[in-house]
């Protein structure tokens, strides 16, 4: 009786985790618009095709191969360790997507427990409301510094020449341009150039402060507007109201972290 078989020397050709590698790094998206989390969901379903391919073909080879002549050990033990590799890829990818969305998650709700407080960020722009514009400015070593205010359209508005000295300090302006009239309210930017006694350039960072009036979380990282500008967490510089608000958000903070902690740990047993 004549049994059916594959010949001894068929070889398995299994679509290894470094081909699987490589489509998932050249793959473009379908449009210039695609989500992140659309093309995550395509490169895991690149990895678990694969996988689903490379186990098929296995359990063929297995079925079909010659009881009297069986595949060598060490091309099985090598087949089988692929088969692992791909299937560890499937898990580190969907742990990495959960520690993306962890971090987007922590990032949104830091944003948002500062609306409705007043905050001082760096930047330059104040609005000028009721005749009053104002900044800080911190120069680093005494200077003589040129304060150049320009509106909305970038026009110079306002221009003045002044000694100062280091240290955190106000500059107030009432609205009044150089020549004599009254600007309307608005948008105004600050920019101060200074020098040193030497001639050498001096940095002059400029700070502005006002109520966060709502927050863009579809942006990443998300956007806190102050004054009709947009800042992220990271410009910050001082909170002056809300602290029962800041320790809330201190506290989902710390559990965001622990979440963090143990899902690294997870992915430090898969590498």
């Amino acid at each position: 009786m004549t049994t059916s078989s594959l010949p001894a020397t068929t070889s398995l050709l299994p679509v290894t985790p470094t081909t699987g590698a490589a489509n998932a790094t050249n793959a473009k998206p379908a449009t210039a618009n695609a989500s992140s989390g659309n093309s995550q969901l395509n490169l895991n379903n690149q990895i678990a095709g694969n996988f689903n391919q490379f186990l098929g073909l296995l359990t063929t080879q297995l079925q079909h191969q010659d009881p009297l002549s069986p595949m060598d050990t060490n091309q099985f033990t090598q087949q089988l360790v692929q088969f692992a590799s791909v299937e560890q890829q499937i898990n580190m990818n969907t742990n990495l997507q959960t520690l993306v969305t962890l971090q987007q998650t922590a990032q949104d709700t830091q944003a948002l427990a500062f609306v409705g407080q007043t905050v001082t960020v760096n930047g330059a722009t104040e609005a000028l409301a009721n005749g009053k514009a104002q900044w800080t400015f911190n120069p680093a070593s005494p200077a003589n510094a040129t304060f150049t205010i320009t509106n909305s359209s970038g026009q110079t508005v306002y221009s003045a020449t002044s000694s100062v000295q280091p240290g955190s300090q106000p500059f107030t302006w009432n609205g009044v341009g150089n020549n004599g009239q009254q600007n309307p309210a608005g948008n105004y930017t600050l920019n101060i150039t200074a020098a040193g006694t030497n001639g050498q350039s001096v940095a002059v960072p400029t700070t502005v402060t006002g109520v966060v009036d709502s927050v863009d979380v579809s942006k990443n990282p998300p956007l806190l507007s102050v004054g009709g500008q947009s800042y992220t967490v990271s410009q910050l510089v001082n909170v002056t109201q809300g602290s029962s608000s800041l320790s809330s958000l201190t506290s989902t903070l710390t559990s965001v972290s622990d979440q963090l902690s143990t899902l690294t740990k997870q992915l430090g047993t898969l590498l």
